[in-house]
């Protein structure tokens, strides 16, 4: 098999185009091509009038040995590499030990419990939250009644955050080992859309996530695997074992006692109650930096022809997306983070007197609105003092003005583009509706960042029109505040083990351990932190 990159054809090409150009970039006449597969889809659109798809492929040819000789010097024709997915090589554990233990069913946790369930190795998973379908009728209760469960929300249940998101695939990770290919493979097997295997932006929305959270909750408990819900660690068991700190089980907040030898702390980035208790335990926790900001909703349709011009609309293009940043003359960087094209803002909230907003959109991603979050970069010295929890007390103390400027009641905050800008007070809305549920609470939003944010978004948002004609729109609705981008601590790890700094057994990953960002780098921390529990359980 051998992968032809770069090739591309015009976005209204026939079918027949396809194997046309494969024909003519190889040389080869059509008898010669055996089989042929798109690896990869994506399109440049820096040309509106005449925007362009860009084909990865995989082909099968008659004399490919010859053929790649002849190719030899073109940097876009290849052998295929091998993207399979290969278990790692680790001897079975000695008898009498403990099996593993996975605390959190987000994508991180889920991966590290079916890749442990995949070798045998019979993982017990503890939740704080409910099963999925109760978790989503919670969630959709607090966002029509403003009745909050601070154990089954957006933050915390099976899926984890990112059940309520836009379903985002893809990352910038480096993944040499394909590892992304293994977490795609099993979405599709749990009942994703075939074409996340090739779209070069795959996403699957929140309803669609739901139902490939239970088929892989089925196949873990299939494969030998045990998930308890509505069980939430109050504590870890360590003891000190020759001079080194070793985990030795954990205590439920009911009081049971369970023995394991290798834990995997897979939490989110909201579950402060367990960061607290980690650090109190002495494992090794360091603040590290996070973003801060609103959630911006424009009209989708605007968003469309910004990007795609004529062909908006085009149902391979989908729903336009963007990225953007600015530097602000006051040193902050301000960027766009979890846009959600044709989505909703929603309510995030974990705690009681606190309001946290959050995207999310659906598979087919055609509400009117586009939102983003444009947030500021933030790093430790900005907290409020040097605890390596410090970053939590700032997102509490965020979360807790929204609360109140939005009227005491999980209303959000909100206020239009132009009056933000221009540092007047909003009264009413114009043409953009705002998406999230309770309600949007029309005030003044500089009170509910530090200044140093105010400023930098003010300036940002006029500077977006540069790069988006359009952004810059008077009636485009901000909504307050966006805290939760990634987690406001590090439990740091060893690079070659994955194993806590001062505590052996336990494993810190995914979001929550600050590895991670977002479904599909979680997923491949899960990956890569399964397979280090794998060795370290077969070490003798």
């Amino acid at each position: 098999m051998l992968r032809i990159n770069e090739l591309k054809l015009p976005l209204d090409h026939p079918e027949t185009a396809l194997r046309a150009a494969v024909l003519a970039r190889l040389g080869i006449p059509d008898a010669d091509l055996i089989d042929m597969s798109v690896f990869k889809r994506s399109y440049d659109a820096r040309k509106k009038s005449a925007i362009m798809l860009i084909y990865s492929i995989d082909a099968e040819v008659r004399n490919e040995a010859a053929v790649l000789a002849r190719h030899a010097k073109d940097q876009y024709i290849g052998p295929s590499p091998d993207t399979g997915y290969k278990f790692v090589d680790a001897a079975p554990p000695a008898a009498g030990t403990p099996r593993p233990i996975v605390v959190g069913t987000g994508p991180c946790g889920l991966f590290v419990a079916l890749i442990l369930a995949q070798m045998g190795l019979n993982p017990l998973v503890l939740e704080r939250g409910k099963v999925v379908r109760e978790r989503t009728v919670d969630t959709f209760g607090f966002w029509r009644k403003r009745k909050l469960d601070t154990e089954s929300n957006v933050q915390f249940g099976e899926g984890g955050a990112g059940t309520f998101s836009d379903g985002k695939l893809y990352s910038q990770i480096k993944d040499k080992k394909h590892y992304g290919r293994k977490v795609l493979t099993e979405f599709v097997k749990s009942g994703a859309p075939e074409e996340i295997m090739y779209v070069s932006k795959p996403h699957i929305g929140t309803f669609r996530l739901v139902k490939m959270v239970e088929q892989m909750r089925a196949e873990i408990t299939a494969l030998g695997g045990e998930i308890r819900f509505q069980t939430r660690v109050e504590d870890i068991m360590v003891s000190e074992e020759n001079g080194v700190r070793q985990v030795t089980g954990v205590r439920l907040a009911g009081g049971e006692e369970i023995a394991t030898r290798h834990l995997a702390i897979a939490i989110g980035h909201s579950a402060r109650d367990t960061f607290q208790m980690l650090y109190e335990r002495g494992v090794y926790v360091e603040a590290k930096p996070f973003s801060i900001g609103f959630r911006v909703e424009h009209p989708q349709s605007l968003i469309d022809v910004c990007r795609f011009g004529p062909n908006a609309g085009n149902k391979l293009l989908g729903a336009a997306d963007y990225k953007i940043v600015h530097h602000a003359s006051n040193g902050r960087s301000v960027y766009s983070f979890c846009m959600c094209p044709g989505g909703t803002v929603v309510a995030a909230s974990s705690e009681e007197g606190r309001v946290v907003t959050n995207g999310m959109s659906q598979y087919s991603r055609a509400e009117r609105n586009a939102n983003s979050a444009i947030v500021v970069e933030i790093t430790p010295a900005d907290f409020p003092s040097q605890h390596p929890l410090a970053g939590i007390d700032l997102q509490r103390e965020l979360e807790s003005r929204a609360y109140v400027l939005g009227g005491s009641n999980y209303d959000a905050p909100g206020q239009l583009m132009g009056d933000f800008v221009a540092g007047r007070p909003s009264t009413a809305f114009g043409s953009v509706t705002p998406s999230f549920k309770p309600a949007v609470h029309l005030t003044d939003l500089a009170p509910s960042l530090p200044d140093y944010a105010i400023t930098a978004l003010r300036e940002a948002f006029v500077a977006f029109d540069k790069q988006i004609k359009g952004y810059f729109k008077e009636d485009a609705v901000l909504t307050g505040v966006e805290t939760r981008t990634s987690s406001p601590i590090r439990i740091k790890r060893n690079d070659d083990d994955y194993q806590s700094l001062n505590t052996r057994g336990l494993f810190p990953a995914g979001e929550g351990a600050g590895y991670a960002g977002g479904i599909m780098s979680a997923a491949v921390d899960g990956i890569r932190v399964a397979e280090a529990m794998a060795l370290a359980m077969a070490a003798r």
